[in-house]
């Protein structure tokens, strides 16, 4: 049900509930700490009463299913068909990474709640089951599928996230990477005989070039159980 938007007292564009999941993202995925939103904290964000708040959601739970709701329905997948099995899954793969990249604080969202919104579902999961299926991927196995592919983004974001040297790139990631290098190198030796040797191995853990490494060989795996399928009398 629509409801009708009003002004905040800041005098800027009228309030409404998807100004107020806006900010609420914001504000979330720069503390990076879902408990660091607070109504009060939101509705000062916005210029507005907590009371009027709760006129468009009923509890601190309402705002973070919509926040969840938002980022899902909004999944972006390219436009151009994918070659086959492997580009579908590469794309989608990537898709789900980029998603919980540009909002970090969803990656908490989707690992303690459960959305059941038609836009959420629509978004991301009819329309990467329909993108997987189109590519030449059977239901069954396209579903288990969907179920790694964004498993795998959620693990994956989650554990990058606090590791900017990671994701980060040009020369302040190399900035970066230089000096986790140098604090993994610089571990007692007698302690950490393997992680001092290979400290170059262990910085490049959660960088975007291991994401894509397990996801090939995920690719390959599947494309070896529909080569059996097909062959299967």
């Amino acid at each position: 049900m629509a409801r009708q938007q009003r002004r905040s007292q800041r005098g800027d564009a009228p309030l409404s509930a998807e100004r107020i999941i806006e900010a609420a993202l914001r504000i979330s995925d720069a503390e990076g700490d879902l408990d660091r939103l607070t109504v009060r904290r939101l509705a000062t964000e916005l210029g507005a009463g907590t009371m009027t708040l709760y006129s468009y959601f009923r509890s601190k739970e309402e705002i973070l299913d919509g926040m969840a709701d938002h980022v899902l329905g909004r999944m972006r997948l390219p436009a151009e068909p994918d070659a086959g099995p492997a580009e579908a899954l590469r794309t989608v793969g990537h898709a789900f990474l980029a998603m919980m990249r540009e909002h970090p604080s969803v990656v908490r969202l989707f690992s303690t709640r459960i959305t059941d919104s038609p836009t959420a579902l629509r978004g991301a999961m009819e329309a990467v089951l329909r993108r997987l299926v189109g590519a030449g991927i059977p239901g069954p196995m396209a579903v288990r599928c969907y179920g790694f592919l964004i498993t795998y983004a959620i693990g994956f974001a989650s554990y990058q996230t606090p590791r900017q040297w990671g994701k980060a790139t040009a020369e302040e990631g190399a900035e970066q990477r230089r000096q986790r290098r140098h604090f993994y190198a610089a571990l007692p030796l007698e302690e950490f005989p393997l992680v001092v040797e290979f400290a170059a191995e262990v910085t490049e853990l959660p960088s975007d070039a291991q994401f894509a490494a397990g996801l090939e060989a995920y690719i390959d795996s599947t494309l070896r159980a529909l080569e059996r399928d097909t062959v299967r009398p």
